[in-house]
């Protein structure tokens, strides 16, 4: 079972930024997915998850500048990311929740996601 997030690199502030997570090994077509970041010095924290479902929830400090969506049959988790900020620099991380068909589907404790990837780093310049 591997995750893998791509599509890091330097971003301009105000610009946008594209990740990808793909996934193989097995089918998270039943699984909340995440997306987690880390800037440095700081604590992982929660970004955006979409459930099972399709339903989707944000973290305040990206609420309505990021979006996050799924294609079930290419196995991948995307994150489109726009007006980024400087604080938006870290490492993003994708992650599968540890149970499939969760209720309620909407996971945001990173402690209740098992499956990570390795991390993409974004860099937004000022």
């Amino acid at each position: 079972v591997q995750l893998q997030a791509s599509g890091g690199g330097l971003v301009q502030a105000g610009g946008s930024l594209g990740l990808t997570c793909t996934t193989s090994g097995r089918s998270f077509s039943g699984y909340a997915m995440g997306w987690f970041r880390q800037a440095p010095g700081k604590e992982r924290e929660f970004v955006a998850v979409i459930s099972w479902t399709g339903r989707t929830d944000y973290g305040d400090s990206v609420k309505g500048r990021f979006t996050i969506s799924r294609d079930n049959a290419k196995n991948v988790v995307y994150l489109q990311g726009n007006s980024v900020k400087p604080e938006d620099t870290a490492v993003y991380y994708c992650a599968a929740d540890r149970f499939p068909h969760r209720q309620p589907p909407i996971i945001r404790n990173i402690l209740e996601y098992d499956f990570w990837g390795q991390g993409t780093l974004v860099t937004v310049s000022s």
